[in-house]
């Protein structure tokens, strides 16, 4: 499928590189290996728990890393243009910030959602977080292997680094606990990650049931994946809101409200902007403010003493 999947990806490079500059090769694969091999709701409708999603998502980052690698070395030096992923994940707010199982819940709700695509092309391998919940559950359940595939070296080196910018797409937060599911309940994606997701009744809801107006999460969640994968281009492919109410005519002041606060999220300065302005400009201006400060009075010193 890698190879096909190349295939179509030089197809269209080929048919459309002159006018197309920036190319998503997956968007959204998390719910496309979930929906598509875990719980079949989406087609091939496989229900294959526990393994299906697995196998599925091995083989969609193998193959964005193949056409990542054909734009590069075929297209990239005549049409300039940029590949990436496009990843959707919500943000996990632990519930107890002073309970560390709640804070190691969050974070591996994320690297279980955002990290399980994103940790390949960046790192070159599956989160640790993933790695060892699965293979010990795995474990537990009598398999002789992990249900999380395996990258070999040549394949960790290959996909390493096959992305010029990181898609993401979000829409609302979850409230994230611990919670430990026995192996015995047999092999599942949503018992893999050994937690439980909240939410605050006081969020604001939407049209669909699991959407929440939490604009705190936006900015969260830009700068896990700022700090997390090393700072790279961040281009937001998905936000928005279904609608709320029938309406015979416009009544959009809800979607307005949830646009606005997203979007000042978003334009709030990064994390690492800051840092980087301390590094970069107030280091530096505090340095030379001091040397300047020594000179003049060591020159007052010198002129007393004359």
């Amino acid at each position: 499928m890698t190879n096909y999947f190349s295939d179509y990806a030089n197809l269209c490079f080929e048919a459309f590189g002159d006018r197309v500059k920036y190319w998503v090769t997956f968007s959204d694969p998390r719910t496309m290996a979930e929906k598509g091999y875990e719980t079949g709701h989406h087609a091939p409708g496989l229900k294959l728990h526990g393994t299906g999603l697995y196998k599925a998502a091995h083989h969609i980052i193998k193959a964005h890393a193949q056409a990542w690698h054909s734009y590069n070395s075929t297209w990239r030096s005549r049409q300039q243009g940029l590949v990436g992923m496009s990843l959707n994940c919500d943000w996990g707010e632990p519930v107890d910030t002073n309970n560390p199982k709640d804070i190691e819940a969050a974070e591996r709700y994320l690297q279980f959602c955002l990290g399980w695509f994103a940790n390949p092309i960046y790192a070159g391998d599956y989160p640790q977080a993933m790695k060892e919940r699965i293979g010990r559950k795995s474990a537990e359940q009598g398999l002789d292997v992990s249900r999380l595939p395996v990258f070999s070296l040549q394949e960790k080196s290959y996909i390493k680094g096959t992305s010029d910018f990181l898609g993401l797409g979000h829409f609302t937060t979850r409230y994230i606990t611990e919670r430990s599911y026995p192996s015995r309940l047999g092999p599942s994606y949503q018992n893999d990650r050994d937690l439980v997701e909240l939410v605050d009744p006081n969020w604001p809801d939407l049209g669909s049931q699991w959407l929440h107006s939490v604009p705190w999460g936006f900015r969260r969640l830009l700068n896990f994946a700022q700090t997390q994968y090393g700072d790279p281009p961040i281009y937001v492919m998905e936000n928005g809101a279904s609608q709320k109410l029938h309406c015979t005519q416009l009544c959009d002041k809800w979607r307005i409200k949830y646009l606005k606060g997203y979007i000042n999220e978003m334009l709030k300065e990064p994390l690492l902007s800051h840092m980087q302005m301390v590094t970069e400009i107030v280091v530096p201006t505090v340095c030379t403010l001091c040397v300047l400060i020594a000179a003049v009075l060591l020159m007052f010193l010198l002129r007393s003493q004359s």
